[in-house]
Order: C-alpha cells, then structure tokens, then sequence
C-alpha cells in the first residue's frame, strides 16, 4: 500500500469579489503566527523550487528510528491563476508529482546537473473564478491531471455581507485558542494508524466510493479515482484536530466524507466552461442569462451575445439547450421568433 500524507490542494472558487480572498485572510494570518513556511504569491518555477530546496529540515525519528528528512512548503495564492499562470504545463506536472509527497524528487538545473528534494510536500490553498480556472488551465489538466489532485470549494456569492467587520470578544478567544492548538499541530509528526473499527469500515467505504462515483461526468473521471485518497488524508487531519494520537477513529471518516460530500454539491459549477465543445462557456453565460430573465426570444439571445456567437451558433446553443431540458420553445404561427422559456438549471 502506498504511504498517504495529509497534504491537500484546495481551491476556492466562485465569481469575482465574492470573498474567497476575505475568507482565506485569516488562514494566513495564522498560518504566519505559527511560522508555517509560505511561498510567493507570484513567482516563476524555479523560484518556486528554491524555496522548496531551502525549506528542508530533519525530524528526528520515533522510538529511535532514523531521522526523517523533508521539504515543506506552503502554496497560499489568493490569485491561483496568476501564481499557476497561462498553460504552465511544466509547473502543473511539478504539482502533480508532489501531491504524493515522494521520499526524492529530481530536477534537471541549467547548466548545473540533477539535484535532489528530499521529502517534498506540498500544500496549496488558493482562490480563483471559474473563468480564470477554464483561461489557466489546458484540458490535460483535468481528467487524471492536475484537477483531480484539488478539491474545489464553490460558492456563487457572499454568505453574508459585513458592513463593519471585527472580531467579538468571544471570536477573539476561539482564535487565541486555535492559534494554540494549531501551534501543537505544526510538531506533531510521524505514522498515522486506524483503529480496528475504523479499519473495517474503511473496506466497505473504499468498495462503496467504487461502485458509486459522485459525478457522472469525463472531466471528474481523475476525481473519483482519487477520492479514497482525498478521504483519508482529511481522515488524518479530522484526527489531529480533535488529538495528538495519531488514531483515525470511524468518527474521522466520516466526518472526511461529509466534508468532501458538501464541497461536491457544487463542484462542477466551477467547471461549467471547462469542455471540449467551443462554444461551451459562452452556452453557460447564455443559459445563466435565461435563467435570470425567465423568458425571452431567440433575437433577444443574439442581439445579447453578439460578441460571442452568431446566428448559427446561437441556434445550436438554443437547441442544446432544448435538447438537455433547460429550456421550452414555442412559436406563436405568423411570428418569426421563437419565445425561450427558463425551465431548470443543467450545469
């Protein structure tokens, strides 16, 4: 069985200032307090590599075992696609590789030879739009690439608007009290292990998520097959959160797959332009439009998107719509225009 370490990559996704920048502010600011490594919010990819050279340290070892040596870092970017940049294959297969956290990972320097990292592991928390995701990111990166590495968090909007923001005196305890319990995290070290029961469990949910994929869709294909893998690393950080034992009970399990079910009732939504058809964004800008003014005509629909579609595309994106029963279309005789009616959301 391969080792699996609890390093994640999580994005936060949702349309512009909707707050994926103000939610992730008090992640970093704690993150710094405790003096978790960081990288550059922007920054190229051998940049990147130093850093992930120069954060390597030893842990000395359990019950006299050898010492363990790793390189640790922090990929925080509330911009993601300025951090990952346009089409950055090489860098996207970089990630990849270190999602795994492997014992040595080798790169070629110029002119310099091969070196080594030794430990790699890397974590990525980051913020984007679903826009930036589908002009960043080639096609490669999803199905078994990169996406299906990152768990997408989506949001269409604010959960609320603070006019004042600022923290109650009962706010400010909880967070004395998580910097503390953070802080005993960060030297926390060594193997993870499940109890019996835990155990057990986990053999009928690992054949459950098999047998029974949350998404019927190519572009998660890669998602699903990793989605054990995503289970058990938020199993170990659900242990850690409540103790120091290093036991993952029954209780982490679940309360992993009830995390990941919640970010999955909206993950595709993140993914809504991301196809092969070419006209794929502009059908979901098209079919939001309807959706919000509930009925319209087909020349309403071209005079509206003009810049992006002409009559004939147009009239596939309204017969895909059709097709997949996100829309009615009626026609009064004598009338050249079609009147288009909103019927459900398919994305």
């Amino acid at each position: 069985m391969n080792t699996v370490y609890p390093n994640m990559y999580i994005i936060l996704c949702g349309p512009s200032a909707s707050g994926k920048g103000v939610a992730m502010g008090p992640g970093q600011s704690l993150l710094n307090e405790i003096g978790i490594t960081l990288s550059s919010d922007a920054i190229t990819r051998e940049a990147l590599i130093r850093q992930l050279c120069n954060c390597a340290e030893t842990q000395p070892g359990e019950d006299n075992t050898d010492p363990m040596f790793h390189s640790s870092l922090s990929i925080f970017s509330r911009e993601f696609a300025v951090f990952i940049g346009s089409n950055n294959t090489q860098l996207m297969s970089d990630l990849c590789d270190w999602f795994d956290c492997n014992d040595t990972w080798k790169y070629t320097t110029k002119g310099q030879g091969e070196d080594n990292v030794l430990g790699v592991w890397v974590n990525i928390i980051g913020g984007t739009t679903p826009e930036l995701l589908q002009s960043s990111l080639p096609r490669d990166a999803f199905g078994s690439g990169l996406m299906s590495r990152i768990i997408v968090v989506y949001a269409k909007e604010r959960g609320k608007t603070v006019p004042i923001p600022f923290l109650t005196k009962e706010e400010k305890e909880l967070r004395t009290k998580l910097l503390h319990d953070l802080s005993r995290i960060a030297i926390i070290s060594g193997e993870f292990k499940m109890s019996q029961e835990a155990m057990e469990y986990w053999y009928d949910v690992r054949v459950h998520m098999d047998n029974h994929p949350p998404f019927d869709d190519y572009r998660m294909d890669g998602y699903c097959g990793r989605r054990p893998h995503h289970t058990l690393k938020l199993s170990m950080i659900m242990s850690v959160s409540e103790s120091d034992s290093k036991i993952i009970q029954k209780s982490h399990i679940d309360r992993a797959i009830s995390i990941l079910d919640e970010a999955e009732l909206h993950m595709l939504k993140a993914f809504s332009g991301v196809g092969k058809a070419r006209l794929a964004d502009t059908l979901l800008r098209v079919m939001s439009y309807i959706a919000v003014v509930k009925e319209c005509t087909d020349d309403m629909l071209l005079r509206q998107f003009i810049s992006d579609a002409d009559n004939d595309d147009m009239q596939k994106i309204i017969l895909t719509l059709y097709k997949t029963g996100a829309i009615n279309i009626t026609q009064t005789p004598g009338d050249r225009r079609r009147k288009i009616t909103f019927v459900k959301q398919v994305v």
